[in-house]
């Protein structure tokens, strides 16, 4: 049965970030396509649908997240490492995080996705690559159970570790696995839940977890299952010094180089930070085409550097944004990443070093295109119909008119959409998520964290 959805009047509608933007335009969206843009407005309401008047509210593509940790929102602000840098920061969290089960992965996924969707996000990927022995059932199916239950479109890493604190590791031997029981699920959840479409609502790319938690050998095989299946590969890389000396001492050379070894770089690729390259690298990254998921605040809560973003993209070197783990932010709040992301690189270049609609444009067209949805990021007809839909009439954006686009940006005390629209439907409707109870989730949620912290402080206490 078809649907149809009209935006109209549109205060400010902005389909791509390159300066084009329309006022009182109408936008006429047909089951999960932009069917219509009508700049002068004059779009007769469909008889059957709905209208929303957007006269206050500034409409743009819907934000595109591309690094994630849904399990990390249950460890928020923990006291214990607040102040720490990452692997100190890893190796205590790990010791709540194998606490993690089915309820925890499931209820933590939907808490990750319903803050990104309040805050703009429409398509989200998440790196889980925790498997605790104790784990039963599906924890890819629980992922996208949680996704379609709210309406994300959903792009998931199967990640995964096969070195303990045994092997020269960091995390606890019970929440890794062997590489033949990783090549072995990450081939059932590519054949069980990939989407190959260029908009489609679940993909699936694998992702060992890092240099310093899998071997080579696994790196390798998970590249070739990768290109097999023609699904995209994920990694950290370059994050920190930490992991630099780490790979130097290993296996002799830098991350990048270890990259190329493994054959796990490409235009299929796309790494989460990248903060540390040398010249050398970034050339190498240019050349074969390889993505970034740029991590602000992430990056700055932990210490870990300031990602050479300004000198990436004139090289070509496509940049996205992401939030990274609610552990490390400790947030899903994705316009707040992009304001991050703006006013980081100014830190470090000045002034002018990144703009408005460049902010925007990693945060929608880069980010669709590191996750491989070709019809994803902007909105044109015959587009995905995915949208964030901001009121600017109120308090917080007043005096800000000239450009209400980066008001959004340079402006504001609330970064929650009035709408937000995934696929063509309404998922947060005046500003309240529309698929899921929103007290009920975040008690579920305090609730299981309560627990996984008991968890941990009674197994230390022993």
């Amino acid at each position: 049965m078809s649907s149809s959805l009209l935006l109209k009047n549109i205060y400010c509608l902005q389909p791509t970030f390159d300066g084009k933007k329309y006022w009182g335009a109408d936008l006429l969206i047909e089951n999960n396509k932009v069917a219509k843009i009508a700049p002068g407005g004059g779009l007769a309401a469909p008889a059957k649908g709905r209208t929303i008047d957007c006269s206050n509210h500034v409409v743009i593509p819907g934000l595109v997240n591309t690094h994630h940790h849904f399990y990390q929102t249950l460890t928020r602000n923990h006291p214990a490492v607040q102040n720490a840098k990452l692997f100190d920061w890893l190796k205590f969290l790990y010791e709540v995080w194998k606490y993690v089960d089915e309820e925890a992965v499931y209820y933590s996924s939907m808490l990750a996705m319903a803050e990104l969707m309040k805050t703009g996000c429409t398509l989200t990927t998440d790196h889980h690559y925790l498997y605790p022995r104790s784990f039963k059932g599906d924890l890819m199916g629980l992922q996208f159970e949680a996704a379609d239950t709210l309406g994300m479109r959903f792009s998931p890493t199967r990640g995964s570790m096969s070195l303990s604190k045994k092997d020269g590791g960091l995390p606890p031997d019970s929440v890794v696995q062997t590489e033949d029981e990783i090549l072995a699920d990450s081939e059932r959840c590519i054949k069980t839940y990939h989407d190959s479409a260029p908009d489609a609502m679940h993909k699936i790319a694998l992702a060992p977890c890092s240099p310093f938690s899998v071997t080579k050998d696994l790196m390798t095989k998970t590249a070739e299952l990768a290109r097999k299946y023609g699904v995209r590969l994920h990694t950290h890389l370059c994050e920190t010094y930490d992991e630099a000396d780490f790979c130097q001492e290993m296996y002799g050379m830098r991350p990048v180089a270890l990259m190329q070894e493994c054959n796990l770089i490409g235009d299929d690729v796309f790494y989460a930070h990248g903060i540390h390259f040398n010249d050398e690298e970034l050339k190498i990254l240019a050349k074969t085409g390889s993505h970034i998921a740029h991590c602000p605040s992430s990056n700055m809560r932990l210490g870990s550097g300031i990602c050479r973003v300004n000198e990436m993209l004139p090289m070509g070197i496509n940049v996205a944004i992401a939030v990274d783990g609610s552990a490390s932010n400790d947030s899903s709040d994705m316009l707040a990443e992009v304001r991050q992301a703006m006013l980081l690189q100014r830190v470090k270049y000045g002034s002018d070093a990144l703009s408005a609609n460049e902010a925007f444009t990693m945060a929608t067209e880069n980010g669709a295109k590191a996750l491989n949805f070709s019809n994803v990021g902007r909105l044109e007809e015959g587009w995905a119909a995915d949208l964030a839909i901001f009121d600017v009439s109120t308090l917080p954006y007043a005096g800000s008119q000239s450009d209400p686009v980066a008001s959004l940006l340079f402006c504001g005390t609330n970064h929650n959409t009035d709408y937000t629209i995934i696929n063509g439907k309404v998922v947060v409707d005046h500003g309240q998520l529309v698929g899921y109870d929103e007290q009920e989730l975040a008690d579920k949620a305090n609730a299981i964290s309560k627990r996984m912290m008991g968890q941990a402080a009674k197994e230390e206490a022993v």
